[in-house]
C-alpha cells in the first residue's frame, strides 16, 4: 500500500515538473490514480435501434395516479413483427373399480379433453399486438358403472354412460407485455379475445331399459382473459403458458333426444376460476 501511494505521488510530481516547464504530455497517455473511478454507464439509459429509430429500452408508462413502485415495462417485442403460434391442452381423468367409503362403489370413469389453437399476430406498437386465433376443443367422457348405497330408501346404480362433445371458433385478440429485464428473455402478458364460435354435443344413456340419445347443437360468442408467461427459447422461437381465468359469454343451445325436438333456450354466464382443462402450452415463431 505504502509502494502504491509513494508511486502514484511520484507521478504526480513528474507531471507537475513537466507542465511547468512547458513540456508537453504524449495525447495517447492518460495517468488515473487508484482513487479516480471510469465513468458508469446506467443500464437503464440503454437505447436499442428497431426500425431504424432509436429508442429507449423502457417503455413510457402513464401512471394515471397510481403510487410509483419504481417497476419498469422493458421492451420485450418491437413494433412491426409478425408472430405465428399454436397452442395446445390436454386433460385427462380415469377411474378403475374405485370405491369410497362404502357409499360409490364400482367408479369406472375414464374423460379426457384436449384443444389446438393456431393464431397469428402484428404488434401494432412495442410489446402490443393484434390478430386472429382458431380453437377446436374436444372432449370425451365414459361412465362404465357407478353404485351409489346410502341407505335402504337411497340407492341406485348407473351404466353404459357416455358424452362426446366438439366445437370450433373463431376469434380476435388482443395482446400486451411486459418485458421483466433488459435481456429480452423473459416476459409476462394478457391475452383478451372476443370469440364466435359453433359445437355440438351428444349424450347417451339408457332409461327404463331404452337408449335415449340427446343432441345439443351449440352457437355462442365470448369474452375471454387469458393471463400467461413468454420465455424466448432461441432468438425468434418463443415458448408460452396461457391461463384461462376470466370470462363472460352468450350461449343458445337446441336439443334433441332420439330426432325430436325438446326445446332450445339462449343463456348468459360468466365465471373467474382457474380451470384445470384451459392450461395451454405452445410456441411461436416471430419474424
Amino acid at each position: 500500500m505504502k509502494k502504491t501511494i509513494i508511486t502514484s505521488l511520484l507521478l504526480l510530481a513528474a507531471a507537475f515538473c513537466a507542465h511547468s516547464a512547458g513540456a508537453q504530455t504524449p495525447d495517447s497517455l492518460t495517468v488515473y490514480s487508484e482513487f479516480e473511478s471510469l465513468p458508469v454507464v446506467d443500464p437503464l439509459d440503454e437505447k436499442v435501434i428497431v426500425g431504424g429509430d432509436t429508442i429507449s429500452i423502457i417503455l413510457p408508462q402513464r401512471n394515471f395516479g397510481r403510487y410509483d413502485r419504481g417497476l419498469f415495462n422493458f421492451l420485450f417485442i418491437p413494433k412491426g413483427q409478425w408472430t405465428f403460434g399454436l397452442m395446445a391442452s390436454y386433460g385427462e381423468l380415469s377411474t378403475d373399480d374405485t370405491q369410497l367409503l362404502n357409499v360409490i362403489t364400482n367408479l369406472d370413469f375414464k374423460g379426457k379433453m384436449y384443444s389446438i389453437k393456431p393464431s397469428f399476430g402484428y404488434f401494432i406498437g412495442n410489446n402490443q399486438s393484434i390478430g386472429l386465433k382458431f380453437n377446436y376443443t374436444r372432449g370425451e367422457a365414459t361412465l362404465g358403472s357407478l353404485g351409489v348405497d346410502i341407505d335402504e330408501d337411497l340407492n341406485f346404480s348407473l351404466k353404459d354412460v357416455s358424452y362426446y362433445s366438439n366445437s370450433y371458433s373463431v376469434g380476435v385478440f388482443y395482446r400486451t407485455y411486459v418485458g421483466l429485464s433488459t435481456m429480452k428473455r423473459f416476459g409476462v402478458f394478457n391475452d383478451v379475445d372476443l370469440s364466435f364460435g359453433s359445437g355440438s354435443a351428444r349424450f347417451k344413456r339408457y332409461y327404463d331399459g331404452e337408449l335415449r340419445d340427446t343432441r345439443t347443437n351449440t352457437t355462442s360468442v365470448s369474452l375471454n382473459f387469458s393471463p400467461g408467461l413468454c420465455v424466448f427459447i432461441m432468438d425468434n422461437v418463443s415458448f408460452n403458458v396461457s391461463f384461462g381465468v376470466f370470462g363472460v359469454n352468450i350461449k343458445h343451445e337446441k336439443q334433441l333426444t332420439n330426432n325430436v325436438l325438446d326445446g332450445s333456450r339462449t343463456s348468459s354466464g360468466a365465471n373467474f376460476k382457474f380451470n384445470l382443462f384451459n392450461i395451454n402450452f405452445g410456441l411461436g415463431v416471430h419474424i
